[in-house]
């Protein structure tokens, strides 16, 4: 768990800092807000903000560019990029936070804004640039790494794109991690042995934007390099005795 552990705060690290919360458990052991696992209950999970659906808006990121065009008032026309602390400064009016935004947010927190210095403002937005969409597979696969996110991709399929699960992974208990509005982290258990073994991938989930799927390792490979390789054969095959 202490190594479970680590890879959480590396990637949390890695995809930008979050806003401090209340410390939750994985399992006893991660500081992860509001877990939930397939097919068990929560008594505070209606308090909890669960995985968001598939096929959700763009939500705006660090370093987007917007294109701002006023067809009435065009002095007001400009290309702006969202800060890291999630500002964008405006000409014209005070500075907006839209980080984590959809553009239809984005565009009624605009006319809120300007609405101060412009009469019923009509603003058209344009995303120009933004962050690719991407997941990320760590732990017992092939070839774990950062992968393009294109259509809709499961848990299961990113596992096969990363490679595969090594003989080592522990695939009964795959840790999905997503990022929910406000620092909270969502972490979904899935069971890929059983949905294989059953030929049912209903419980499979989809996987947004900046998810991060992590595979264990197993209970063997935690203890065989305390194994003595002499013994191996005395133990592998019984049946041959």
């Amino acid at each position: 768990m202490k190594n479970l552990a680590v890879v959480i705060l590396i990637w949390l690290i890695g995809a930008g800092a979050v806003e401090a919360q209340t410390p939750g458990t994985v399992d006893g052991s991660s500081s992860v807000q509001g877990t939930t696992e397939t097919g068990d209950t929560n008594s505070g999970a209606s308090r909890l903000p669960m995985l968001q659906h598939r096929n959700q808006r763009y939500q705006l990121h660090s370093a987007d560019v917007l294109q701002l065009t006023f067809p009435y008032t065009p002095e007001f026309n400009q290309n702006v990029t969202v800060q890291p602390d999630g500002y964008i400064s405006l000409r014209g009016a005070e500075d907006i936070r839209v980080e984590g935004q959809t553009l239809p947010e984005v565009s009624k927190s605009l006319r809120i804004a300007y609405s101060r210095v412009l009469h019923d403002p009509v603003i058209n937005i344009e995303l120009k640039d933004f962050e690719k969409p991407y997941f990320i597979v760590g732990g017992e696969v092939g070839h774990p790494g950062k992968f393009d996110l294109r259509d809709e991709t499961t848990a299961a399929q990113a596992v096969a794109i990363a490679g595969g699960l090594r003989d080592s992974a522990k695939h009964s208990q795959i840790l999905l991690f997503h990022r929910v509005p406000k620092g909270w982290m969502q972490v979904k258990r899935l069971n890929l042995k059983k949905m294989l073994n059953d030929a049912n991938l209903d419980e499979d989930a989809y996987l947004q934007a900046g998810d991060f799927l992590y595979v264990p390792k197993n209970t063997f490979s935690k203890i065989q390099r305390f194994i003595p390789s002499s013994s191996m054969g005395m133990y592998a095959n019984p049946a041959l005795h």
